[in-house]
């Protein structure tokens, strides 16, 4: 449970009250590879904080081909924003790359938070308008780079995962095939 404090303390320091307000509030779930903590038709619940392991958040189309969203790995947060704060049910799913352990913490508990802690909540914030630049620089990156350009930029946004993910995670992910993610590295070797 310490890794969350810490993760909190790279933006701010917490005394020891705050400390003990923020550890009952959040709790420590291991999750298997290939399982998910979020499904589609489901609110999602928690924040999740990845202390282990890897994730991946996807939706699948009418065809049932499924589209990578995100990737989170140690140090990051997942969840699907949208229906944690509406209530709504999520079209996404959260799922396991690989074994895992996350630190959740659920709504009526992180908005006690904000109200006990107001630093936290502007770490929050913070958090969330970095993913929201993230995900707009990926929307643009889809429609204004090549191929080649956006796995350059995968490579600079997850410096960690090229190594741990299998190629048909990261051609989802880049809107690509397979095979034309393998051309795509051999021909950036060859350089």
């Amino acid at each position: 449970m310490n890794a969350i404090i810490d993760h909190f303390q790279k933006y701010i320091l917490l005394n020891d009250e705050e400390r003990n307000l923020i550890l009952p509030k959040v709790s420590h779930k291991k999750v298997k590879r290939r399982h998910t903590i979020l499904q589609e038709r489901m609110v999602c619940k928690h924040y999740s904080f990845v202390v282990e392991g890897c994730f991946r958040m996807y939706g699948i189309d009418d065809k049932g081909y499924e589209h990578n969203i995100q990737f989170a790995a140690e140090g990051d947060w997942i969840s699907d924003i949208g229906s944690f704060h509406s209530g709504k049910m999520s079209q996404l799913y959260i799922e396991a790359i690989e074994p895992s352990e996350v630190i959740q913490i659920e709504q009526q508990d992180l908005y006690f938070l904000y109200n006990h802690i107001p630093k936290l909540d502007r770490i929050f914030k913070v958090i969330m308008e970095n993913k929201f630049v993230e995900l707009q620089n990926r929307v643009l990156q889809t429609f204004s780079s090549t191929a080649e350009q956006r796995y350059l930029s995968f490579l600079e946004q997850y410096p960690n995962l090229s190594n741990r993910l299998p190629n048909t995670q990261i051609a989802s992910y880049l809107g690509i095939t397979p095979e034309f993610l393998s051309k795509i590295r051999k021909d950036i070797t060859k350089k």
